[in-house]
């Protein structure tokens, strides 16, 4: 096996993992064990720019041949997989990751993991979770040095939490259907999603048809097709949780349904582990359908991540850009703060990958009615009772289409130790109704709710893609340098209702882009006016 062989081996850079402050140690793991780990190989050249910052997109086949995997990659992995007796259960140039299955030992050994179970905080909350654990870094076989660029699963602790927020009856001052804060945002009439494909990642949770039915003949609309599709063993499993992780999942499809009807949903459903939602996220990017765009409302703190998996899930996120596909995330619901416990302004991954549209949130106060807005700030409801993530990455660099928007330097490193300095990717992108006290009327288990939180707002902007999609006749991808094309700090941008009021702890509004509500909620009919003469310039220098 893999100790009696006489590898040599090198040091997998990014796996280190710092020691769990909680971590309550609960015994030996079971070294008999059969578990997965995915692997994840380099490119085999680099994605050019055109592919994800401009307007040229791929296929998923050409993303395969000429910036998937190796094939001589593939077939190195694989070579070592058989000579110390693992199984190769799965094998994907596009994405490239490749599936290894064997018992706990033989992987633990091959990777130089050393590893425990142990019960820790759940992310997700309440409780606690138990988990095999791991503490410093991972090796790999000499022969793979510089291919291999992480190896995830071996830890498979919780990894993130659902960034939606459930509204107490009391603290309701105005509820609006989903179909309503498009009105006050001006979804584009005309368009419902038709010939779209949309993809929610979920990491706990499920749906059951019945809500759904019940759900939309409450709104007048016909339910949207909406099929679930299991990653690493994970299922749709609806009922077991309505304020946790089911409110999350059907206040996503709800949302989303709700404001793009005919986009075909695709839900995927993975454990709660950073292998998990790689593993999702690549699935949903990759589908043999293209979606137009991807919801995730899930994520975590930056620091809470290994530099592997980041890197990996920032990756994914980069294919989805090459292929076309806008992907819409969270900014989380703590604040400035992110959750975090050292005082310092933290960003939420993956929502500041510069490759993702990260969404914030407000407080809508508004005429369910007529769509009239009355008013529009930051959502903030003060300590402990959730606001709108918001700041500026610690590990991203800032993107060359924030340029001129005005984000401010970074406040500190991981940890606010000061590692990193300069200019970071600035958090949120783009913003929509998240206050729980100004929610989104759902149904979850058979239960009437108001939820709120940046989990609705990526929903909500997905389905906008989708429509600005379907009125232009093509999917947009990375969206974001067509959004800031033109910005300055301190002017609003063309599209959107700036939101100048409010603050989220360490950042307040202003006008122009800011670290709570980006550029600001969209004016959806401007949006699509806006882009239907970049898609129509873009045609014709095509076609010139």
């Amino acid at each position: 096996m893999a100790g009696a062989a006489g590898d040599r081996f090198v040091s997998l850079p990014g796996s280190e993992r710092s020691p769990l402050g909680d971590a309550a140690d609960a015994g030996p793991v079971d070294g008999a064990e059969r578990i997965e780990v995915t692997v994840v190989t380099r490119r085999r050249t680099a994605l050019p720019a055109e592919y994800v910052d401009g307007t040229a997109t791929l296929t998923r086949e050409e993303l395969a041949e000429r910036h998937g995997a190796a094939p001589a990659d593939i077939a190195r992995v694989r070579d070592m997989a058989i000579r110390h007796g693992l199984e190769v259960t799965g094998s994907d140039a596009s994405s490239r990751t490749m599936r290894l299955a064997g018992t706990v030992s033989a992987l633990a050994d091959v990777f130089g993991a050393s590893l425990r179970r142990v019960t820790s905080t759940h992310p997700a909350g309440p409780g606690r979770a138990g988990h095999r654990y791991r503490v410093g870094g991972l090796r790999l076989p000499a022969e793979l040095g510089g291919i291999v660029t992480a190896v995830l699963g071996l830890d498979d602790r919780p990894q993130a939490r659902p960034q939606f927020r459930l509204a107490a009856a009391s603290a309701v001052q105005r509820s609006y259907t989903p179909p309503q804060v498009g009105a006050c945002y001006q979804f584009p009439a005309g368009t419902d999603g038709s010939g779209q494909a949309l993809a929610i990642v979920e990491l706990g949770g499920g749906f059951s048809q019945d809500d759904l039915d019940s759900y939309f003949a409450g709104l007048g609309i016909a339910t949207p097709a909406v099929t679930a599709v299991g990653v690493d063993g994970a299922a749709n499993a609806p009922g077991s949780d309505p304020g946790g992780a089911d409110g999350e999942v059907l206040l996503d499809i709800e949302v989303a349904g709700a404001l793009a009807p005919a986009a075909v949903q695709v839900v995927y459903f993975a454990p709660n582990t950073d292998r998990g939602f790689v593993d999702a996220v690549s699935a949903a990017v990759h589908a043999a359908q293209t979606p137009t765009a991807v919801s995730i409302s899930w994520g975590q703190s930056e620091d809470s991540w290994t530099a592997q998996a980041r890197g990996a899930l920032d990756q994914a996120l980069a294919d989805a850009a090459a292929l076309g596909v806008t992907v819409c995330a969270a900014a989380g619901d703590n604040g400035s703060g992110d959750g975090q416990s050292d005082g310092a302004s933290h960003a939420d991954f993956p929502a500041s990958s510069p490759h993702a549209l990260a969404c914030g949130g407000t407080r809508l106060l508004a005429d369910p009615a007529t769509g009239a807005v009355t008013s529009e700030t930051v959502w903030n409801d003060g300590a402990g009772k959730g606001a709108t993530g918001g700041g500026v990455s610690d590990v991203f660099a800032r993107p060359s289409w924030q340029a001129g928007a005005g984000v401010p330097p970074r406040s500190g490193g991981p940890g606010g130790q000061g590692a990193a300095v300069g200019q970071g990717r600035g958090v949120p992108d783009v913003a929509g109704d998240a206050d729980p006290a100004t929610g989104y009327q759902i149904l979850v288990d058979g239960q009437q709710m108001v939820v709120g939180g940046t989990s609705a707002v990526a929903p909500l902007w997905a389905a906008l893609m989708c429509r600005l999609a379907q009125g232009c006749g093509k999917r947009f991808g990375l969206v974001q340098p067509l959004l800031y094309a033109g910005v300055s700090a301190g002017v609003s941008a063309p599209g959107f209702r700036d939101i100048t009021s409010g603050s989220n702890g360490a950042y307040s509004a202003r006008p122009g882009w800011d670290a709570c509500t980006g550029l600001g909620v969209p004016d959806g009919t401007a949006l699509l006016a806006r882009l239907s003469g970049t898609a129509a310039a873009a045609a014709s220098s095509v076609a010139g």
